[in-house]
């Protein structure tokens, strides 16, 4: 089960960071990865990061002002996100992928459990 949580309104330019509580004993042996959607639009993937944290891909829209990590001691992944623009407001989920990390991390297809989501706003 995931939950993720630190969403909210904020002012371009300005910062949040996303937090997505895993339970169970299987979170550090699973790619992680962020994926958002805007009212209209489909869900696109954001970032993701394997079980280690050695691999991490970046859309090309928040490369430079995103930065997602994991504590697996936690049983926790974040989202610290930086220098926000209007075009970021969308709802936030985090995502589960069962081993093993092949091909691309962000490929929605590969994740099997999602959270609940969390709502970004940016305002101009």
């Amino acid at each position: 089960q995931l939950q993720a949580s630190g969403g909210g309104l904020v002012q371009a330019g300005g910062s949040l960071r996303l937090s997505c509580a895993a339970s169970g004993r299987t979170f550090s042996t699973y790619t992680m990865g962020w994926f958002r959607q805007a009212p209209g639009k489909e869900r696109e993937s954001v970032a993701a990061i394997s079980y280690a944290g050695r691999r991490t891909e970046y859309a090309d829209s928040v490369k430079g002002r995103f930065t997602i990590s994991r504590d697996n001691a936690k049983n926790t992944l974040y989202l610290q996100m930086n220098s926000l623009r209007p075009e970021d407001t969308a709802v936030y989920y985090c995502a589960a992928s069962p081993p093993p990390p092949i091909g691309s991390l962000s490929d929605p297809k590969k994740y099997i459990s999602w959270g609940q989501g969390t709502q970004v706003t940016v305002s101009s």
